[in-house]
């Protein structure tokens, strides 16, 4: 049976680990074995990160939208309700953007949920 080295694998395997950990402090971007688990850990902060990123950007769409919805004379709370009574069907996110880059037009979103209407 042949013998099998693994240099060339292992200098590969350790430079791509190395060059993911590029910008890590100290010895974390230097020292393979360290540099591996420095790795794994960012990896998982960025795989998590991700999903987390999701529900931070529903909490500023609903911050935005509080604060539109208390310049016309309603809380959030009973903006949502009045949109839902009035039948409109926006979703927080063009919520948002139009509170926050056109605001007559939220305006007039808020006026048909008020509950006068």
């Amino acid at each position: 049976m042949t013998r099998i080295t693994r240099g060339v694998t292992k200098k590969q395997r350790h430079k791509k680990v190395l060059s993911l950990t590029k910008g890590h402090k100290g010895s974390r971007s230097k020292l393979y074995r360290i540099a591996k688990e420095s790795m794994l850990h960012a990896l998982h902060y960025a795989y998590v990160h991700r999903r987390e990123k999701k529900g931070d950007m529903r909490k500023l769409w609903n911050v935005r939208i509080n604060a539109a919805a208390r310049l016309n004379g309603l809380s959030y709370s009973q903006l949502i309700s009045g949109l839902k009574t009035a039948g409109i069907t926006i979703d927080r996110k063009m919520l948002s953007e139009v509170a926050a880059k056109d605001p007559e037009a939220f305006t007039f979103i808020a006026n048909q949920a008020k509950p006068s209407n």
